[in-house]
């Protein structure tokens, strides 16, 4: 297969539900604007792209609908530009990536976009309406679960204990705020922000730009969020602090074969190197990267000391823990190439965005120090993990 190089890769800024700057703002609003700026940036007209891939885990309310196809329609984009909306739960803008990726590999097309949304506020998780189904919520209960009750899962049969938790997310709070002091998230595009305000009998709208992540917590220590207790499990260790907030986000990459970049002036960024998929028990869903870290590694021949920067997602600090101990991280100095600015327990982790959204801060990253080659991996409800490489060129 042909290569597919990646030419512009973009986020919003991630914001908490509900009491974040995003809470009153559509999500089609959020991924039409990061969509457009995404081919803004580099200058394309969006009558080159063929497909857009959106990622988003729960597809219903104001994100549902096909949001893949609406977005590209609300960015202005030409009718011809079909859209297709992709769920693998936490990976889904990862897998939305992939596909896209796929399109220009196979020759199917010349130019993608790849993306993911959430709006947690608007759509929260679990959906609006879950109906699991009846039989199988008896025989394969695990299927349901909620993602806390598998993150304290974790932290019991590996003894992940609550000190290293909590020092792990006052961590990730103190490197995120760094980076944001340090101006290194330099693939934040500004977002409007809708706001509605009384006046007088009727409401008046307002917008304001967002231009930062508004859930980092600098100052955050072990010792502060220590009293905190699990709304989980009676005495349990996972808290509000040590797990990933819930986010409102969007973020959109353009992908490009090399005849497209050639013809149309573009310089390529990077290009995915692979990606994969694997399974786990449902009630242990959080231990996914460490089985999809390998099996991408293997695929691409590669070694783990050969990745120069890791964006693991923090679902929940226990979870992210015990991957990095198995993957042979942990206590090492290539622990020091794990979420360098920061991860979802400090900047959030809006489900079906989180897999695009740390592909264009992984990208960022390795452009600002030089490395080459970054995995972005996630663990995924249902028991699952997903990795992919990329490679800057």
């Amino acid at each position: 297969m042909r290569d597919a190089y990646i030419v512009s890769s973009v986020r919003t800024p991630g914001c908490k539900n509900r009491r974040g700057a995003f809470r009153e703002t559509r999500p089609e609003d959020l991924l039409s604007h990061i969509m457009k700026a995404c081919v803004d940036k580099v200058k394309v007209d969006p009558k080159e792209i063929d497909d857009c891939m959106i990622g988003c885990a729960f597809p219903e309310g104001e994100q549902g609908l096909n949001i893949g196809r609406i977005a590209a329609m609300k960015a202005g984009f030409p009718i011809e530009v079909s859209g297709a909306t992709v769920n693998r739960f936490c990976s889904s803008g990862l897998e939305a990536i992939a596909l896209a990726s796929l399109r220009v590999q196979a020759g199917w097309s010349e130019m993608t976009m790849g993306g993911g949304l959430e709006s947690m506020t608007f759509v929260p998780m679990g959906g609006n309406s879950p109906r699991p189904h009846p039989e199988l919520a008896k025989t394969m209960p695990e299927m349901y679960v909620s993602m806390g009750v598998t993150a304290e899962n974790v932290a019991e049969w590996y003894k992940v204990d609550r000190r290293t938790m909590d020092e792990f997310a006052a961590a990730s709070n103190a490197k995120a705020a760094e980076a944001q002091k340090n101006g290194y998230f330099t693939e934040i595009v500004p977002t409007p922000a809708t706001y509605y305000i009384k006046d007088g009998d009727s409401y008046k709208v307002e917008t304001k730009m967002i231009d930062a992540d508004d859930g980092v917590r600098p100052g955050t220590t072990a010792d502060g969020i220590a009293r905190l207790g699990s709304p989980f499990k009676a005495g349990g260790q996972v808290t509000a602090a040590n797990s990933s907030q819930t986010t409102d986000g969007a973020a959109a990459t353009l992908i490009a074969s090399k005849e497209a970049c050639d013809r149309l002036g573009l310089k390529p960024i990077a290009k995915l190197v692979s990606y994969a998929v694997a399974g786990c028990r449902s009630e242990e869903m959080g231990v996914g990267p460490k089985y999809a870290i390998p099996k991408v590694l293997k695929q691409a021949g590669m070694k783990i000391e050969d990745i120069d920067l890791f964006e693991i997602n923090e679902a929940f600090a226990s979870q992210a823990i015990h991957c990095c101990q198995e993957l042979g991280l942990w206590g090492t100095p290539m622990m020091d190439k794990v979420n360098i600015c920061g991860g979802a327990i400090a900047l959030g982790h809006p489900l079906g965005c989180t897999g695009a959204k740390l592909t264009a801060t992984l990208l960022a990253q390795l452009e600002r120090t030089g490395g080459k080659y970054g995995i972005v991996s996630m663990c995924i409800g249902g028991g699952m993990g997903a990795a992919a490489i990329f490679e800057m060129v």
